[in-house]
């Protein structure tokens, strides 16, 4: 798997979470437990991750909705 996106925005990674979604595209949030653990500190990002076959265009979908690295 390949991450594509991280962030400490909840919001945002859900939202980009939602977009692969909706295009079929399998995906994993990593470190959100963790990110819970620590608290609002934003030391643990969360990381949204995609097969490496379906990396090119989960990050071009997320370029086209203005997420990006």
């Amino acid at each position: 798997m390949r991450e594509i996106l991280r962030t400490n925005d909840a919001v945002l990674i859900s939202y980009a979470a939602s977009l692969l979604e909706d295009a079929g595209i399998h995906h994993a949030v990593f470190d959100a437990n963790m990110s819970v653990v620590e608290g609002s500190l934003g030391i643990l990002p969360r990381r949204l991750m995609v097969e490496d076959e379906k990396a090119t265009r989960a990050e071009r979908l997320l370029a086209e909705a203005g997420i990006g690295q």
